[in-house]
């Protein structure tokens, strides 16, 4: 692991440096508790997929995007395979202007080339060149693209229940109203309940962890078939055009940009 402390030229004035920056490579897979300290941090993979639990969000994140999480909001993490990725942490004071929520964005090449620079400095005393690419690296965090990959988590016990069933196991074909009998709760409460809390049908929210699932078992090297038939679609077809409609490239191109 490398680390470094950069002391900004706005730092606060009690002195204390800014950002940190984190490189770290494992040969194993890595599993985080649910935690929360005072930075904000931007996390993501150099290589493969991150599982992260963030607020009330759970997002699977490949290496072509990261995650933000402001100071003080609890989240966790898993790695899918071994563990190798990178971590920009801001002091609280420096975060005024950066996502006031956990959110996925979109790493520029130009952000990815700024932390790698960030991670190798090892003096403290940076020059002004380094000073200015910290600078850099704030502003990328500031500007980056929100996607669209999360999965919101229900708060409701029954409907978490749920979830956390269907996260565990998304081939699970049982219907709607024997979930609900299972956890519950009248089918018509499940229904109203889920969308309020998710932004989601029922439905869409069961495809879309199947669809998460699928960026695991691609990272994993398993083929387009055999995933779309362990998670339950007769139909491959079917299974790729949804792919395509919720992540705008086929499963097998998508499984080619990660690499």
């Amino acid at each position: 692991m490398t680390a470094t402390l950069i002391p900004l030229e706005q730092a606060s004035s009690t002195g204390e440096p800014l950002l940190l920056a984190v490189a770290q490579q494992s040969g194993t897979v890595r599993m985080t508790r649910r935690h929360r300290h005072a930075r904000g941090q931007l996390l993501g993979a150099a290589q493969g997929l991150l599982s992260v639990d963030a607020g009330n969000s759970r997002w699977v994140v490949p290496a072509t995007h990261a995650v933000w999480i402001p100071p003080e909001v609890p989240h966790g993490l898993r790695s899918h395979g071994p563990f190798a990725g990178w971590s920009i942490y801001v002091a609280a004071p420096a975060c005024a202007e950066l996502p006031d929520k956990p959110c996925i964005l979109a790493v520029s090449g130009l952000l990815r080339e700024a932390v790698a620079r960030a991670a190798s400095w090892k003096d403290k005393a940076l020059n002004a060149a380094q000073l200015r690419l910290a600078g850099v690296i704030l502003d990328e965090i500031r500007i980056s693209p929100h996607e669209a990959l999360g999965l919101p988590m229900p708060q409701d016990a029954r409907l978490l229940k749920i979830a956390r069933a269907l996260s565990d196991r998304p081939d699970d074909e049982r219907r709607m109203e024997e979930w609900a009998n299972w956890a519950g709760i009248a089918p018509r409460t499940l229904t109203r309940r889920f969308t309020a809390e998710t932004g989601f049908s029922f439905t869409g929210w069961r495809q879309r962890v199947r669809l998460l699932r699928a960026l695991e078992l691609l990272a994993a090297g398993k083929p387009v078939t055999t995933i779309a038939l362990d998670l339950g679609y007769d139909n491959v077809s079917a299974f790729i055009a949804l792919f395509r409609r919720t992540f705008g490239v086929t499963p097998g191109r998508y499984d080619t940009l990660m690499r």
